[in-house]
């Protein structure tokens, strides 16, 4: 795996989905190997929310959530990283907007802006989905410093309702690199 670091660590935020198997066990299991690779550390997880799918409906329920990392990794380089946990945890591209083992998906790095065949930063489809905004609620602190706070209520206050979208379960992450004494 060929992941491009720099000298400078930022914070990132990813969005999580699994509509297939053991949905909670395989985020959390995508959550451990996050912040077991180098260079990543996994701040905060947000709630884990039930969701309708989304484009291609006929398929099982999602779990949905987002996290809050440290990386001194470049958007690319991380990710790579991101794909080949979803390779390891049995990700299949079948059908587009179809059912899957496990989503990872780079939502947004300090404002840094990427337009390129293989990243767009940020995720281009974030504002419509809620299934994105409402887990990142959970963890954008209030001062925020790149605009992403800003943009998430914005979105949030032109989508109507709560599609679908229900609270499954409250998560917590206590890395091991993380600095202890909070």
């Amino acid at each position: 795996m060929n992941a491009h670091s720099t000298s400078e660590s930022s914070e990132a935020y990813i969005a999580l989905g699994a509509n297939l198997g053991d949905r909670e066990d395989t985020l959390m299991e995508a959550l451990r190997r996050l912040d077991a690779t180098p260079g990543v550390t996994v701040l905060e997880c947000s709630n884990i929310y039930e969701t309708e799918p989304v484009g291609y409906v006929d398929q099982p329920l999602f779990l949905n959530m987002a996290v809050r990392i440290r990386t001194n990794l470049d958007p690319y380089g991380l990710l790579h990283v991101m794909q080949h946990i979803e390779k390891e945890l049995g990700r299949v591209r079948h059908i587009h907007w179809g059912p899957r083992t496990v989503d990872l998906d780079l939502i947004w790095m300090e404002g840094r802006k990427e337009d390129t065949e293989e990243l767009i930063l940020p995720h281009p489809r974030m504002e419509e989905r809620l299934f994105v905004l409402v887990p990142l609620k959970d963890i954008v602190p209030a001062d925020e410093p790149s605009g992403l706070r800003t943009v998430m209520i914005a979105s949030m206050e032109r989508l109507d309702g709560k599609e679908g979208l229900q609270l499954w379960k409250t998560c917590s992450w206590h890395s091991a690199s993380a600095p202890s004494g909070n």
